[in-house]
């Protein structure tokens, strides 16, 4: 990997993010990490799921990210999602590697960047998966784990101080099942330097742990450090209600990466239903206050090139 850490068009600060978010123009986000390396012929079916790559294959992390940006997304989201020192330790990886390897999620998008050679602006977003990632038992989907605010701002700060002193361009904190958790998380990036996101992943117009949504969004109202809000790994029918919802408690930029509608089955371990994603949806979305439009579960390069050119015509 190259070496070189300045800020070069591919490769911009956090303050010059948060100043292009605030400039009104939507940015394209990618899509899901896991489908574009299960295609690619890896097997993700271990509990650190994408991460496990980072020890063993890590330049398989810089080729899938190459391939959003090649498709048109203008963020990448490290696969970081389910790396923690906990998960990590399970795995028998001692703290200071774990840290390396945080580090190293990070490093993979900057390369994939630098690879890209796009004349427009690239950026990274260190993915902050829930604590329910970590268990990699269908909690995450769920929220209630049974911890204080308080333990689980315990739990994410470690991870959130390692990714943030890799260089990032904003944090992304996503997939959050839980408004009790997403007010650890806003707690625990007080005073780190990096603008961050916040997304729920939803069902209609609660919190998967069964909030009202409205009430989870306005924790984030007042957060400085919070530069969008919204809602990803939800069905594309979930997003619209969101953006409108989040746009009006937050008066911030908003943030949606659906799934792309199929289902997935935690018992048969497998996708079920078929695809409601279209790129023709994003338009409402962008016109609703989305500024960062992308994909999650099952959405590939080649939806995140119609959201592309959908967003930014020709």
């Amino acid at each position: 990997m190259s070496s070189d850490t300045s800020h070069s068009p591919a490769q911009p600060s956090p303050a010059s993010f948060s100043a292009a978010l605030a400039s009104g123009a939507p940015l394209v986000l990618d899509g899901g990490m896991s489908n574009q390396l299960g295609s690619a012929g890896h097997d993700l079916s271990d509990e650190l799921w994408s991460a496990r790559l980072l020890v063993e294959q890590p330049e398989a992390i810089v080729d899938a990210h190459l391939a959003y940006y090649e498709a048109g997304a203008d963020v990448a989201i490290t696969s970081s999602y389910q790396a923690t020192f906990e998960g990590f330790a399970k795995r028998g990886v001692g703290r200071e590697r774990a840290a390396e390897l945080l580090a190293l999620s990070v490093e993979l998008a900057r390369e994939a960047a630098r690879r890209a050679k796009a004349e427009r602006p690239l950026w990274v977003a260190a993915s902050v998966g829930p604590y329910g990632a970590m268990l990699a038992d269908g909690s995450e989907y769920r929220g209630r784990y049974g911890l204080s605010v308080d333990e689980l701002e315990r739990f994410h700060r470690p991870r959130l101080e390692a990714l943030a002193a890799a260089g990032p361009d904003v944090l992304a904190l996503e997939t959050v099942p839980d408004a009790d958790e997403a007010a650890a998380l806003l707690r625990a990036v007080r005073g780190l330097g990096v603008p961050v996101w916040l997304s729920y992943s939803v069902a209609g117009e609660q919190t998967r742990a069964g909030q009202p949504l409205a009430e989870a969004f306005a924790l984030a109202a007042d957060a400085d450090e919070v530069v969008a809000v919204g809602v990803n790994c939800c069905v594309p029918e979930d997003v619209p209600g969101a953006v409108e919802l989040a746009a009006r408690v937050t008066e911030k930029p908003v943030v949606v990466y659906p799934n792309s509608g199929e289902v997935w089955d935690a018992d048969a371990r497998a996708w079920k239903g078929s695809s409601t994603f279209s790129a023709g949806q994003v338009t409402g979305w962008r016109d609703a206050g989305a500024r960062l439009i992308g994909g999650c579960c099952r959405v590939g390069p080649g939806a995140i090139t119609s959201i592309a050119r959908t967003l930014n015509p020709a």
